[in-house]
């Protein structure tokens, strides 16, 4: 089959890449042209189609269309750019996936449309039982929530054969720079682990799987997924050789756009959980390389410079002790 790829360098779309050629689908990809995005395809020279442009140009979006058969679209601008640059991202999230839409339904035999939204879409669930179903109201609360809403609703409002994929937590296996936002999430607050190669090979299965047309589904590592955030942050720590950090070092504010997901049915049709989050570790592990026995050296020194990225952390070690008054008798 013929798929275009939208998006198709970034972190899930590049395994999405894999995980295509390994079923020896045709693929088609578009990305914003960046040395990054650049150095990425040239993984898969001569083995892809690559196309560069911009979602927001309608020629461009006209072109990658032509007789592709399926079209995964994962290109969307994130978070902190979706609030730092409100109007781009309103053109490149909700414009240029309303002009991939259009372009589909003018083609002879308009492609199935697979939307890859996000389980960030329930907005703050943590004060609600889990887990987070597909048939529950969406409560989107910034701009990039609002921005996969109304591309959900586009798709299913398009004529097209479609199906959208809510996506649970899928980190890269190279993790990035460290950003203190990393504190903002509370260390009690429910997460679900996706693994990358898990949900590509979800995504790649909504190609060819015809009971998943007109469905909305959550993709996530299930039950061996479901954590919890400090845990999440501490085995990856742990993995990379260094320390654990305390509760006392994020957020008590319960409003995470974070939760566990009911993935039975998205598992029953797409048989795509296969890897766990110990596999993950083990992944990120390797992919350290001599980093993996210097970071164990270094650890304390890691762990006391993040702690002080971490303005809960700060506060909470500069505030006075309130003694209790004289008068106040103890608690038993």
């Amino acid at each position: 089959m013929k798929v275009l790829l939208t998006g198709s360098m970034g972190n899930v779309g590049s395994n999405c890449v894999r995980c295509l050629l390994q079923q020896n689908h045709e693929v088609r990809c578009f990305d914003i042209r960046t040395k990054a995005n650049e150095k990425r395809s040239r993984k898969f020279a001569g083995r892809i189609e690559m196309v560069w442009g911009c979602l927001t140009r309608p020629d461009d979006v006209s072109a990658i269309v032509k007789d592709v058969e399926a079209i995964i679209h994962l290109g969307f601008m994130l978070p902190p750019l979706t609030d730092e640059h409100p109007e781009k991202a309103q053109a490149v999230n909700v414009g240029g996936t309303r002009l991939l839409i259009e372009a589909a339904m003018k083609q002879p035999v308009p492609p199935k449309f697979i939307f890859a939204s996000s389980f960030s879409v329930y907005g703050a669930t943590q004060h609600m039982p889990p887990p987070r179903t597909a048939s529950e109201p969406t409560n989107p609360s910034d701009n990039y929530t609002r921005h996969k809403v109304e591309c959900e609703e586009a798709t299913r409002n398009s004529g097209l054969d479609w199906c959208i994929v809510r996506l649970g937590l899928v980190p890269p296996r190279s993790m990035g720079g460290f950003s203190p936002k990393m504190f903002d999430a509370p260390a009690g607050a429910r997460i679900e682990f996706a693994h990358p190669d898990d949900v590509a090979l979800a995504l790649t299965n909504s190609i060819t799987c015809e009971a998943a047309s007109g469905k909305t589904l959550l993709i996530g590592g299930g039950p061996s997924g479901q954590m919890y955030f400090r845990d999440f942050v501490n085995r990856m720590l742990q993995g990379m050789g260094l320390s654990s950090l305390p509760d006392r070092a994020f957020t008590t504010d319960a409003s995470a756009f974070t939760d566990w997901l009911d993935t039975t049915e998205s598992q029953e049709l797409l048989q795509y959980q296969r890897n766990s989050f110990d596999d993950f570790i083990h992944e990120m592990r390797a992919h350290l390389g001599l980093g993996r026995y210097i970071m164990p050296l270094v650890a304390p020194l890691v762990r006391w410079w993040m702690l002080r990225q971490s303005p809960y952390y700060k506060a909470r070690s500069i505030a006075p002790k309130v003694e209790p008054r004289q008068d106040t008798p103890t608690p038993r």
